[in-house]
Order: C-alpha cells, then structure tokens, then sequence
C-alpha cells in the first residue's frame, strides 16, 4: 500500500476529507518550493500537487499559465522538480506527492528513465494532462513497475467508454474537473458535481477529488460533503502573486489551514 492508499484510509477511518493544494514548482522562487511543500503540510494538506512547469500549458486558465512561466524564467525543468521532491523527502516522508504536468517533458527524459527516477525522489503519482487514457496502457504499466500511481482527470463532458477505460487504468485517485474549461474557472454547480459524482461512482471504485472553481472556504467545505478530496489550485497561485516575500508562507499557511477548518467542520456535520 503505497502513500496516497494509506492517506486515503487513514482519512476514511477518521471520517475525514483529503485537502489536496496544487502549486507550481519554482514558483515565484526555486528556493522557496521545498518551504511551500512543508508549509502546506503544516497547514493540513493531506497530499501535495506539484506542478512540472510547461512552456504550453494548455488545460490551465491564465493564473496557472503565469505561476509556469515564472518558474521557466528560473529555468527549472523536469530534473530540478523531482530534486525538489527528493529535498522535500529529507524531512517528510509521510505526505504523498503527485507531480502534474505534460507529456513533452516526460518524453524528452524517457518513460522508463522518468519513472525511475521519480521513484527515486519519493514521487507518488502522476497526472499528466495529455496523455488520453485510450492510449497510455504502456505508460501506466511503466509507473507500476515503479509503484506510482497513474492519476486521471474526468470532466462534465467525459463519456462513458472514458469513464470506463479511466476506471480500469487509474490508481490513487480520479481528478474530477467540476466545470468546463481551463483552470481557475468560476460558477461551481453543486447539483451538477453530486449528480456526476454518483454517476462516476458507479463505475469507480477509488478516492474521487473534485478540483476547479474553489475558492474559498465555505465552497471547499460544501465540496467535501460530496467528494472525497478537495483540490485547490489557481486560489493558492493567486495568493502567492499577491504576496510579499517576507509573507508568502504565512499567508499561505492561513489560506490552507481555513480551508482545512471548513472542510472538517462541514464533513463533521453529516
């Protein structure tokens, strides 16, 4: 049972929800990533999203797209994220960390060179945004070999021969995409988000986190009465762009641990 596994059941036997922030490695600086991880732990986050800058991030609305192009303008590749999550296991061990990102900087090193290596580093899944699901058994397998976890995304608008290869591929958990469009968008539908979940459940059997559209406490809260996870992304960018250096982490240690509090105190109520 690997990490994200015994996360999930950890949470399920205290009747909890997973909190699941995203940043962007290198972003706004290489030498406060590892910080930001910890931080982020500290807060309440149960498992960390760690974003591969891409020069063409396409599933990403523009917040997500800037936090990318400042870690490029530090040059920080493929190579320098998963030295970042090697320096992130000298002090944590226990939290799970997936790396998200595209399928060009996994290509340029190598499936079989990049699943090694990112065991190495203490990786614990990956979601790489265009890899479809219909064409990636090879890749899977390659992450299994090494123990990672292949983590998917499913949209509003996903289909059922999707859902379905999606159910007999993924590991760890599903990312289900609450809204149309790029991240960061607005208009949450909690109606929509508990019919599609109870859809997707019938067919898959592991942890289902809802991401896109939360930003803020009460919405992350009334998420988590329905999913299993919660994923938090462009909010968090956003307030690191808007913050000092000299407070960026405790800025983000409030943002994460109000987030932390609404979500126990609303699943607390059920």
């Amino acid at each position: 049972m690997n990490r994200i596994t015994q996360t999930f059941a950890a949470l399920q036997e205290k009747h909890k929800k997973a909190l699941i922030p995203f940043i962007t490695a290198g972003d706004p600086d290489p030498e406060i990533t590892v910080d930001l991880m910890h931080c982020l732990v500290s807060a309440g986050s149960d498992i960390i999203e760690l974003g591969v800058p891409f020069s063409d991030p396409m599933a990403d609305g523009p917040t997500i797209q800037r936090s990318s192009e400042r870690a490029l303008k530090h040059h920080i590749g493929l190579s320098d994220v998963l030295d970042m999550v090697r320096n992130f296991r000298t002090k944590d061990t226990q939290t799970p960390v997936v790396l998200m990102g595209y399928a060009n900087p996994i290509e340029a090193m190598g499936y079989q060179r990049f699943a090694v290596q990112a065991k190495t580093a203490g990786v614990d899944g990956i979601l790489t945004v265009d890899y479809p699901p219909e064409e990636c058994e090879e890749w899977v397998q390659c992450l299994e070999q090494q123990e990672i976890d292949a983590i998917f995304l499913l949209s509003p608008t996903s289909s059922v021969s999707r859902i379905t290869q999606v159910a007999k591929l993924a590991k760890g958990y599903i990312y289900y995409v609450s809204l149309k469009g790029v991240t960061g968008a607005m208009h949450l539908d909690l109606n929509n988000i508990e019919a599609m979940l109870e859809k997707l459940r019938a067919t898959i059997t592991i942890p289902i986190g809802v991401g896109f559209g939360i930003r803020d406490s009460a919405t992350a809260g009334d998420v988590a009465q329905l999913a299993d996870a919660v994923v938090i992304g462009s909010r968090i960018i956003e307030e690191i762009e808007g913050s000092p250096q000299s407070e960026l982490l405790n800025n983000i240690r409030g943002l994460i641990a109000g987030m932390r509090k609404a979500i126990d105190e609303k699943c607390s109520q059920r």
